[in-house]
């Protein structure tokens, strides 16, 4: 069994106090949750280091949303994986699709991060995914396998296995749009088919693989009942305590 893991990106939001109000709150409303579903919460840069004295006596996980591969040195505005494991993480978002259109990342940028989290003992979450007009051109699985092959090249099996991934259609991210959850499963099976062929059936049948895109309390049951979905990369429903724990609620009836 691939225990479900429930990860909420707030992107440019929030202040330190903020992080703290909402954090304090969510671990009341979960705290009885966590030995079924994997929670993990990824503020901004600037409020890491307090989260994580927040988050010290529970099990809810600390990630942050992006590094830099190199550990130190001349590069202005950068954070590398050994800074995000002193400020706390436990983990890193990489390859989001707004890092990929906003910032120019490519699938070797995306590699190196991978690389750079998992020497520092982060659990990178590796995002991949279509844009709509790749999708009503046929080319999802084409941009699919790009990106997997991309993220994972020169990774270990267990290397692999100490990864997330996550699904992120780009068309559905704050959009209001949403892939169905027959849409859903078949990009995850078709991850995991993938998998098989570069790694093994027993390796592409553990890895855990998120859905992300607009999941909110009352699809996040539809999305985690499917077979290869297992969990999900939360984006604005994350920003409320009680919006986040309801998606948390629907992994543990799934």
């Amino acid at each position: 069994m691939r225990k479900p893991i429930i990860a909420g990106n707030w992107k440019l939001n929030k202040t330190i106090s903020q992080a703290v109000d909402f954090v304090t709150e969510l671990q009341l409303l979960v705290a009885d949750a966590t030995d079924e579903v994997e929670i993990v919460v990824a503020p901004v840069f600037t409020v890491l280091s307090t989260v994580a004295v927040v988050l010290k006596e529970t099990r809810i996980g600390l990630s942050a949303q992006d590094l830099y591969w190199e550990e130190s040195g001349a590069f202005t505005g950068e954070v590398s994986a050994g800074l995000l494991r002193d400020a706390g993480c436990s983990y890193v978002i990489i390859g989001h699709s707004e890092r990929r259109q906003y910032f120019g990342e490519n699938n070797e940028m995306v590699n190196r991060k991978v690389k750079s989290a998992l020497d520092a003992h982060l659990t990178p979450i590796i995002c991949v995914g279509e844009h709509l007009a790749e999708r009503q051109a046929g080319k999802t699985e084409l941009v699919i396998h790009d990106h997997v092959e991309g993220a994972v090249e020169g990774l270990s099996a267990d290397q692999l296995l100490a990864s997330v991934i996550a699904y992120e259609p780009v068309w559905a991210i704050g959009t209001g749009q949403v892939a169905t959850p027959d849409q859903a499963q078949e990009v995850h099976a078709y991850i995991r088919r993938l998998l098989v062929g570069k790694y093994s059936k027993e390796v592409a049948s553990q890895i855990r693989i998120q859905y992300g895109g607009s999941v909110k309390p009352a699809n996040a049951l539809d999305l985690l009942s499917q077979e290869d979905v297992d969990g999900a990369l939360v984006g604005g429903a994350s920003l409320e305590a009680e919006s986040f724990a309801g998606i948390i609620a629907a992994a543990r009836r799934n």
